[in-house]
């Protein structure tokens, strides 16, 4: 296939983009930074990337890119593992919702129109709670601004569907990697003093890094699927659990717990994810026959963590 990609450079889209290249599918990145994307993708090792400059938020030349692709994966959007300002909140909200709006309106446009958008939500559509499970056809029970924004990624991206393009919106986890929400926790672990962020009490929704780009690449071109699915793991854990999991995968003690603000020192307003977090379940996900290569947690860190 012929695959646009924008987010491309992050810590999902680096990987996911090696993978579409080593299935020999043709690459064209969509791009803020060519000259980053240059040195994330050289040449020499990837041969079926093209890379183009585009303004995410503004209609442009590089909408016309689009035309004659068979699929796009939309990932771009700023981080939100920061302090939430006025003007940061401004941000996240346009980056995700005004960036996806470009992204439709460009496949609107194309003369030869992409026949799938897969493209980026997260489980911070469901609100927070400790109590509640979460599945696809779930409804939010708060409105708390995470909500709000992945709301209204997901409205944007659904007017996709006025042109004939089928549409996968991926709900994404914490997604654990090397790099990722991991690397964070380690170092105290690795100073013996490792131990369950806030209460310990809250729900941990993650998916390993690998079967979220397993699970983009299967809505690429599975055209039976369209719609919801949530990218996490089928065995949420209490924090508490995580990071006995973790300890025990780094030989580490996990009995020091790490106050509330500490990680807010690290993630911003951001740490609400894994201060409050909520039960998700790929129900809709695992019905497609999508199977995860790392269904437990412990699977996954065993991975991840190399000591």
């Amino acid at each position: 296939m012929k695959v646009a990609v924008t987010g491309a450079t992050g810590f999902i889209g680096s990987r996911l983009v090696q993978r579409l290249h080593d299935a020999g599918h043709q690459i064209k990145i969509l791009t803020r930074n060519p000259e980053r994307a240059k040195k994330v993708f050289p040449e020499s090792a990837f041969k079926q990337i093209e890379i183009v400059g585009y303004t995410p938020q503004e209609s442009g030349d590089w909408q016309a890119e689009v035309s004659g692709c068979d699929g796009v994966i939309n990932l771009a959007g700023e981080a939100i593992a920061e302090r939430w300002t006025p003007e940061r909140k401004r941000e996240i909200m346009n980056s995700r919702v005004a960036g996806t709006e470009k992204i439709v309106e460009a496949i609107g446009k194309a003369e030869v129109k992409p026949k799938v958008l897969v493209s980026a939500s997260a489980i911070g559509f469901y609100g927070t709670s400790e109590t509640a499970e979460f599945y696809e056809t779930s409804e939010p029970v708060k409105q708390d601004f995470l909500s709000q924004v992945c709301q209204g990624w997901e409205k944007a991206a659904d007017k996709v569907t006025a042109f004939g393009t089928r549409l996968v919106v991926v709900r994404i986890g914490i997604v654990l990697g090397m790099g990722g929400a991991i690397a964070k926790m380690i170092t105290p672990f690795r100073l013996y003093a490792g131990g369950p962020i806030g209460n310990g009490k809250q729900w941990f929704s993650w998916v390993h890094r690998d079967d979220l780009v397993s699970l983009f690449m299967q809505g690429l071109t599975d055209e039976s699927m369209a719609g919801i699915y949530n990218g996490t793991a089928p065995h949420p854990v209490r924090m508490s659990e995580l990071c006995d999991a973790l300890g025990k995968v780094m030989n580490r003690p996990s009995w020091l717990p790490v106050p509330d603000f500490v990680i807010e020192t690290l993630l911003g307003d951001g740490a609400i994810v894994v201060l409050e977090g909520q039960k998700v379940l790929p129900e809709r996900t695992q019905s497609t026959g999508f199977s995860f290569a790392y269904p437990r947690v412990d699977l996954a860190l065993r991975d991840i963590v190399v000591e």
